[in-house]
Parts: C-alpha cells; structure tokens; sequence
C-alpha cells in the first residue's frame, strides 16, 4: 500500500463507495420516474451501474430533459392577433365570400383536430407559400425580404457560421438596424459554438439585439445542455416568415467539398401564417433573454389574405408535454391512404415509428423513405440502416441518395398534404430539440413537393429485400451496435 493510501482513514474508501453507489441509486430512480421510452430508460440504467460516476454525470448533462416554460397569458398581443386569426383560422372557412371551402378527407380533419390541440394554434387560410430547394435562392429571397423590413427583424438560427455566407447575412442585418429597424438574433450556443467574440459584437455595436439559446453557465440549465434550439426561422415586420431546414453558413451552399452539394427544403411564408411563426420567436427569446416583447403591437400586424394556402404551424420540443411530434407524425402516417413519402437525414426511429410505417405499407399505401447515403453522422445512419431489413420486408421502399448531403426534412401524404421543417425522424426531434413543423393543406404545394421527391428518388439507390447482403459481417455488427445506441443519440 501506497503512502497515499495508508495517510486515508480506514472509513474513507467504504464511505465513498457507498456515497458513489447512493448517487447512482438516487439517479435510478429518478429515471424510473420519467415517463420515457424503456429502451430509453435501459440504456441509461445499465450505463450508470457499469460505470457509476461517469454514467450519472453524463446523465445529468445530457439525459434529463425535461423543461418547464412557465405559461404566459399575453393579453395585449391576443387582442391584436385574433382579431387577423379570426378572419382566417380554420381549415374549412372560405377565404372569400364568393368561394366555397375547399373540402377536406375525413383522415385530414382528424389530424387538423390533432395539430390545433397539440400545437395550440389553428391553421390559418390566406397565405402564400413559396418553396426552395436550392440555397443561394433561399438566401437571396432572405437577403431581399430584409432590405424591405421597414419595424423589425426577428432571426432564430440553429447553426450561423461566421463565413462568407455568415457575413452575408451579418451585414444586411447590420445594415437595417442602422436604419433604426429593431432587430433581434437568437441563436443556439452549441450550434453557434465557432462564431467568435468579434463576430458578436459587431451586430452588437450596430445596435443588433443577440442572444444565446441554453449557454453554458453554472446554473440549473447546466444540467439541460442536450436540449438544443434546432429551429430555423426568419420573421419580418410580422408579416414574413422564413422556416425550414437550412441553416446559415457556406457548407450549406455546397461550397465544402467534403459532402458536396448540400440540399434543404425551405419556405417563405406572406400573409397570416408568418404570425404563428412570431409567436414561436417570441416564446423562444422570452426563455433565453428572460425578456417579454409580446406587448409590442408592431409585431402583430392586422392581416390581411394574400393567397390560397393553408398553413399550421407546431413547435415541439422538451417544454411540451411528452412526444407531441411523435404524435403528430403518427397520425399523419396513420391518415395516408395512397401514399407516404418522407426525405430526412437522419433516421433513427422508434418501434412505434417503425409499425406505423410498415401497417401503412401493408394496407396498400405506397411508403417510400429516401436518406442521404453521405452524412456528418456516420453513427446515425448506420443506426437507420439496422432497420431496412424489417421494413423492406413490410413494402416499404428505401432508397439512399449519392449526390451530396440530402438535408430536408419533408414529409408528404397522398401528394395532396404535406410537413415541412427542421424536424428529423430520429429520437433527438422526437424528444430533446427545440423544433418547428409547418404543415401544408394544399394540394399544389405538395404535388409541387412530391416531384421533388421522385426526382431526387429516380437518381437514388433502391435497397433490395435481400438488404443484409450487401454488409459485411463487421458493418452488420457496427448497424447493430449503433442501434444499440439508438436511445442515447
């Protein structure tokens, strides 16, 4: 024995094994007492009684996910949006008097119930939707639409890289704000983790309002760092709003050439939906500046009609009652009658997801899942990949694209309905990001949306029902250890 370990008192090491074996106890169940998936609730058990120390600090970082948003009543701004609300809200209102409502299934009905209960916002008729796939046009309507703000411009970014495309953007923004326009950027600590001090401030000295999503900090939030703001949203003067899947940084404009060329799918909203939108942001820079700015009419507009689409708007994330976008999802699969197309980069899904799936496909809908074959997230595609036997075998059709980083985030039923946003179907949308969806109830949209896909589908690689055989025995055991480690990504 060591003269370090002849100095400790005999009832050290005891004492500290059993306060080390208290804490793993006590964090046991804790977890036993979240209402989280099993396999979820497994994982973290085991990691925590093979390794004690580690495995509780990680989940003290990482695993509690919970979040309370204390609900707010915001009179003022109440007053001023129903009154734009009540003139659009509702599926089935007609838009104007000499038309009549545009007929809705009895599937899409239900799951309109669904969104409006969860989401707490109604669709809302009168907007006109504007989809991009390509991002130098995204990022020139964006550049275009805040050289015309005229009250404020409100930016909410998961990752804004401070590159040529950054400094972009940056600059437009300065430049409005010396204009007097307000304008404020919320951004996501993790996400935003290159942008340097300098970058910051001169937003600042411009008189740019910046604040930062879950920073680190010695605090309670400490403990919360897993839950990441992964929403992408732009609004205007409250009458325009950006959301989708881009980001803002030169990798996404395919000018990295370490994935290629980058694909999202991106939207700009004009009219009553880009309200739903303000409320996201407002809710969000509340948490994160502790400052309220719904009392401020300038950014409730009145709202007037200016197209033919419906449009809703969910955000979900760990402040909301558990699986909300689970939810959602399971009831949009559930109502696809003809057809299921989804595009996303990132798929780890649930049994639940998996038996939706596979039931659409065996009563006759025609399921196809398209996935990039590159992505920044080797362990999560290799995770997806231990699910196709299982649902090739169900009909499902899987395809994987070779042509760059597939980024969109696009679901589509029956080409007539559709959700677009910054939601992937994997466990971390489901449950730890902050994210937004827009659904689509209009059948130009998502046909428009559909011929997207099957082109980016016809240049993609279909798997075969013989799909185990095209790994190698030790990239079969690596799919199934990363699925493995599905609950914990």
């Amino acid at each position: 024995m060591g003269p370090y370990n002849a100095a400790m008192p005999s009832w050290f090491w005891p004492t500290l094994t059993g306060f080390n074996y208290a804490i793993a106890i006590a964090t046991i169940v804790t977890i036993l007492r979240r209402r989280k998936p099993p396999a979820s609730m497994l994982a973290w058990i085991f990691a925590i009684l093979l390794v004690p120390v580690l495995g509780v600090l990680t989940y003290l970082l990482i695993g509690d996910t919970r979040i309370r948003r204390q609900a707010r009543k915001r009179r003022r701004k109440r007053l001023v949006i129903a009154r734009a609300l009540s003139r659009h809200a509702g599926a089935l209102a007609p838009m104007h008097a000499d038309r009549q409502p545009r007929r809705l299934s009895s599937q899409i009905q239900g799951l309109v119930k669904i969104a409006t209960k969860i989401g707490q916002e109604p669709p809302i008729r009168g907007n006109e939707v504007v989809i991009y796939h390509d991002a130098d046009r995204t990022l020139s309507s964006l550049r275009v639409a805040i050289g015309e703000a005229k009250s404020h411009v409100h930016f909410e970014y998961y990752i804004f890289q401070p590159d040529d495309t950054g400094r972009a953007i940056r600059d437009a923004i300065i430049e409005k704000a010396r204009e007097g326009v307000k304008c404020r950027l919320l951004l996501d600590a993790i996400g935003c983790w290159r942008m340097s001090r300098s970058f910051i401030r001169t937003f600042r000295d411009a008189g740019v309002e910046v604040a930062f999503f879950q920073p680190f900090r010695l605090n309670a939030r400490l403990f919360r760092l897993n839950c990441r703001n992964h929403r992408k949203l732009v609004v205007i003067d409250g009458r325009v709003g950006f959301t989708g899947s881009q980001n803002i940084g030169d990798e996404y404009r395919g000018l990295e050439k370490k994935f290629g060329p980058w694909r999202d799918t991106h939207m700009r909203i004009t009219g009553p939906g880009a309200a739903q939108l303000q409320e996201v942001f407002i809710e969000d820079w509340h948490f994160a500046t502790g400052r309220d700015i719904a009392d401020d009419e300038s950014l409730f507009p009145p709202l007037e009609a200016v197209g033919d689409s419906v449009v809703q708007f969910v955000g979900t994330g760990p402040d909301r009652p558990s699986g909300v976008l689970h939810v959602l999802l399971l009831a949009a699969f559930s109502a696809a009658s003809e057809s299921i197309s989804i595009i996303t980069p990132y798929f780890v899904p649930d049994m639940a997801v998996v038996l939706a799936l596979k039931a659409a496909a065996l009563r006759g809908a025609r399921v196809q899942l398209l996935i990039p074959a590159r992505t920044d997230n080797r362990v999560v595609l290799w995770a997806g990949r231990s699910y196709y036997a299982e649902l090739i075998e169900s009909g499902v059709e899987i395809y994987e694209y070779d042509h760059g980083m597939l980024h969109s985030k696009v679901v589509i039923i029956d080409d007539k309905w559709s959700l677009v946003g910054s939601a992937n179907m994997d466990v971390r949308s489901f449950n730890i990001n902050f994210e937004i969806t827009g659904l689509l109830y209009d059948d130009a949209l998502s046909y428009e949306l559909a011929v997207d896909f099957a082109a980016l589908r016809d240049r993609a690689r279909r798997f075969s029902s013989n799909v185990e055989s095209h790994w190698t025995f030790v990239e079969s055991l690596v799919n199934g250890m990363a699925r493995l480690a599905a609950p914990l990504l």
